[in-house]
């Protein structure tokens, strides 16, 4: 069950437009290694975690990344908001435009609509959580990249928010994979035992 709190997790509150910004940004929205596809993965890949624990680790962290992505959303909505054509012209977001105007729409840096395939769910729990543990490991690396473009702290802020998540998300599915393990070598200890 999921419950909506109507405020971001963090506040979003960008007063300058900046949409080469925005461009770079969303692929936090839609690219391969963004919200959208963690919080799919995550809480496609629960149903088939063997242990309480491990599914509402996955759950838990699936619904943070929703919150993620209303976030990464507002920090795009609020970046493009309220441009003219001089300002999409100059600043390379004519392409974005065109399609989409300011429309915040699930796509890389480069324009690549989302696709189903960044999800990653092999239903062999050691595999998924492997992949996990990179996935958020390149969830930080594409944040440290915008930080390093960003230089408005306004957009700064919720960015270094959203990347400390990937940090605790990274220990958090360490310890799952650490229950798996553990799980998984009890099991193998009752198999030997009954021989």
């Amino acid at each position: 069950m999921f419950m909506y709190e109507k405020k971001l997790i963090y506040p979003v509150k960008i007063k300058n437009p900046n949409p080469a910004l925005a461009k770079f940004i969303i692929s936090q929205y839609g690219g391969p290694n963004g919200e959208l596809a963690a919080s799919l993965r995550y809480l496609s890949q629960r149903f088939s975690m063997p242990t309480p624990e491990t599914r509402a680790i996955l759950n838990d962290i699936g619904t943070e990344e929703l919150s993620h992505l209303e976030m990464v959303g507002a920090i795009v909505h609020q970046l493009t908001r309220n441009i003219d054509s001089d300002i999409v012209k100059k600043s390379g977001f004519a392409d974005y435009f065109m399609n989409h105007s300011t429309g915040v729409y699930p796509a890389n840096s480069t324009g690549v609509p989302f696709d189903a395939t960044a999800i990653a769910v092999t239903g062999d729990v050691v595999a998924d959580l492997t992949e996990d543990l990179a996935a958020e490991q390149k969830a930080r690396l594409v944040y440290d990249n915008i930080l390093r473009l960003a230089d408005d702290p306004d957009v700064r802020e919720p960015i270094k928010f959203l990347r400390a998540r990937e940090v605790v998300h990274f220990q958090r599915f360490g310890e799952a994979l650490r229950l798996i393990e553990d799980e998984l070598r009890h099991k193998a200890k009752g198999i030997g035992m009954k021989k």
